[in-house]
C-alpha cells in the first residue's frame, strides 16, 4: 500500500495588509507522483508552500490530506502531517558528519545521546535507501550533489511523506541533476512519498514530473499532464503571452585584444575552501567568457577580487594593458562595471530610494567624470527617470525604497546603473538567480548586448543552461583553479560537467 500522501488545497487565500498573494487557490497533487508547481516571481508559489507548512496561516480555504481536512497553523503541525521541504539553500550544518545532521534534527533528540544504537539505526536506515551517502564524513566535505542527497535523505529519516523541492537543482552539475531528480521519481512511483517540485527549469519538467499547476498572480491558472504540454504551454500559462522575449544573438567576432587579463592570482584559503590559483583568463572586448563550476569553487572569490572586495594574496590582474586594483577611481576611469552576485545585498543600499541607488555610481561626478561637492539634484532625477524608463523599471515610485522592489527590478535598477555610460569591461554573477522566465530573458538579453556593442564580459554563473545559451568561450572552474576550457557554441554539458566534479 502507497505511503505517499494527496494534498488538495480548497479557496487558499493569503492577504498582507492590502495586498492579496493568494487569492482563492485550489489543486490538487495526487499521491506517489512529481507535481510541478510553476509561475514567475511573485507568483504565490512560495507563499502557497508557506501556508502548506505552517509558516503562514491562510486568511481563508482548507487543506486536505488524503482526504481529511487538516488544521495546519505551525510547522509542527506540517511535521505530524508527514510534510517537508528541501531548500533551495542547503540547511545542514557543515562542520557536523552526515550523522550527527540526521540525528539532531530530530525532535526527541534525548540530552545524552547513545551514539551506537544511533549509528545501528541509521545503518538500517540507509540499508532501506535507494541512495547511499557517507554517514562519518563531514558534511561541508560533501560534493553539492551528495549534500543534496542528503537534504533528502533527512527528510525520509524524518517520515515525510509529501516532499517539497525548491529549485532541487539550481547547483548541481547535469549529472548530479538527472540522478537526483531520477532517484526521487523512483521514490514517488514506487508508492514511498509524493513529490512537489518548485523550478523555473521547463526541460526538467517536461523530463521527471508527471503533472503541473501554474500560478499567476496569486491566483490558479490552470494544471495538466507534463506529458501533454510542452515548455511554450508552460510559458504561456505562467506569463499570460505566447512566448518570452526573442533571445538577443550574439553578433560579431571578439577583438585580439586583451581587455581583461588575470594572471598567477591567488587568495588565501577562507572558512575550510581552498583559495583562489589561476594561472591566467583573458577576456577580449565583444566576448563573454562564461566561468561554469559548482556552487563553492572559487567563482565567489573570483567576482569579489574583480569588484574590490577582497585582497588577492599574490598575482595580478589587468585591464586595458594597465594594473587594476578595482578601486572606485580605477572602475570609474577603466569602465569596469560590476553586477554582483544577490544584488539586494550586495549592490544596493535596501533603505535608500529606488533614485539615489540609481545614483550610487555618478551622484558625485559631472558630466567629465570630475569629482563634485555637491548634489545636483536635477541631473539625478534627469537620470533616475531616463533609466526607470530605458529599463522598464517598474516602482511605487522613484522615492520608494529599492528594497520594497521585486527582484527582477532590482536587477533592472542595477543593471540600469552598471550598463550606463561606456562599458568596457562587465563582471556579471549569477545575474538570474531566483528571476521568472520574462525577467531572466531581459537580463540575458541586455548582457548579450553590451557584448555586442563591444564590452568584454566575464559571466560567472552555476546555471549551465545560462552559460551554453551566453557564451563565446567556457571556462570550468574547481577547487579555485580553471581546469578546463572549450568554445561556447556547440559546447558539451556533459563533458563540462565532468570537469565540474573534477573528475576529469
Amino acid at each position: 500500500m502507497s505511503a505517499a500522501l494527496s494534498v488538495e488545497t480548497i479557496g487558499v487565500t493569503k492577504r498582507f495588509g492590502g495586498f492579496t498573494a493568494l487569492s482563492d487557490v485550489s489543486l490538487r497533487i495526487a499521491p506517489a507522483r512529481v507535481h510541478a508547481l510553476l509561475g514567475e516571481n511573485g507568483a504565490g508559489k512560495s507563499t502557497l508552500v508557506k501556508c502548506l507548512l505552517g509558516y503562514y496561516k491562510a486568511d481563508e480555504g482548507a487543506f486536505l490530506i488524503n482526504g481529511m481536512e487538516e488544521t495546519i497553523a505551525r510547522p509542527a503541525d506540517a511535521d505530524r502531517l508527514g510534510l517537508g521541504m528541501v531548500y533551495q539553500h542547503f540547511t545542514l550544518v557543515p562542520s557536523m558528519t552526515v550523522a550527527e545532521n540526521l540525528v539532531m534534527s530530530r525532535p526527541d533528540v534525548p540530552s545524552v545521546i547513545d551514539w551506537r544504537a544511533e549509528r545501528e539505526r541509521l545503518d538500517h536506515f540507509i540499508a532501506s535507501m535507494p541512495f547511499k551517502v557517507p554517514l562519518a564524513a563531514p558534511v561541508g566535505s560533501l560534493a553539492a550533489g551528495e549534500r543534496q542527497k542528503t537534504e533528502i535523505l533527512k527528510q525520509l529519516y524524518l517520515n515525510r511523506k509529501l516532499l517539497i523541492l525548491d529549485e532541487p537543482t539550481s547547483v548541481l552539475t547535469p549529472q548530479e541533476a538527472d540522478e537526483m531528480l531520477t532517484l526521487v521519481r523512483d521514490l514517488a512511483h514506487g508508492g514511498a512519498i509524493t513529490v512537489a517540485i518548485i523550478t523555473h527549469k521547463l526541460k526538467e519538467v517536461k523530463k521527471f514530473a508527471d503533472d503541473v499547476s501554474v500560478l499567476r498572480r496569486g491566483r490558479f491558472v490552470g494544471s495538466g499532464h507534463a506529458a501533454d504540454m510542452s515548455e511554450s504551454d508552460m510559458t504561456a500559462m505562467m506569463i499570460g503571452a505566447p512566448q518570452v522575449p526573442a533571445a538577443v544573438q550574439r553578433r560579431g567576432d571578439p577583438l585580439p585584444e586583451e581587455r581583461l587579463v588575470v594572471e598567477n592570482l591567488r587568495t588565501d584559503a577562507d572558512a575550510g575552501r581552498a583559495g583562489l590559483d589561476i594561472a591566467r583568463l583573458v577576456v577580449h572586448p565583444g566576448e563573454i567568457v562564461g566561468i561554469a563550476g559548482v556552487s563553492g569553487n572559487g567563482q565567489k572569490e573570483l567576482a569579489e577580487v574583480l569588484g574590490g572586495q577582497r585582497m588577492p594574496a599574490s598575482g595580478s590582474v589587468r585591464v586595458g594593458g594597465t594594473p587594476y586594483r578595482a578601486t572606485r577611481d580605477q572602475a570609474q576611469a577603466r569602465g569596469v562595471r560590476v553586477l554582483p552576485e544577490e544584488p539586494l545585498r550586495n549592490g544596493c543600499v535596501p533603505r535608500m530610494s529606488v533614485s539615489d541607488n540609481l545614483n550610487l555610481r555618478s551622484f558625485d561626478r559631472d558630466p567629465r567624470g570630475q569629482h563634485r561637492f555637491w548634489l545636483n539634484r536635477d541631473a539625478m532625477t534627469e537620470r533616475t527617470l531616463r533609466m526607470i524608463a530605458g529599463y522598464g523599471v517598474r516602482a511605487p515610485s522613484r522615492d520608494a525604497p529599492i528594497g520594497v522592489l521585486s527582484g527582477g527590478n532590482v536587477q533592472r535598477c542595477v543593471l540600469a546603473r552598471e550598463l550606463d555610460g561606456q562599458v568596457n569591461l562587465l563582471i556579471v554573477a549569477n545575474p538570474c538567480f531566483g528571476l521568472d522566465v520574462n525577467a531572466v530573458a531581459e537580463v540575458r538579453a541586455r548582457i548579450v548586448a553590451a557584448r555586442n556593442d563591444g564590452t568584454a564580459v566575464l559571466l560567472i554563473s552555476e546555471d549551465l543552461d545560462e552559460i551554453l545559451e551566453l557564451s563565446d568561450r567556457i571556462l570550468v572552474m574547481h577547487d579555485g583553479k580553471i581546469v578546463h576550457e572549450t568554445p561556447g557554441p556547440g559546447a558539451d554539458p556533459q563533458q563540462i560537467g565532468v570537469h565540474m566534479l573534477g573528475s576529469h
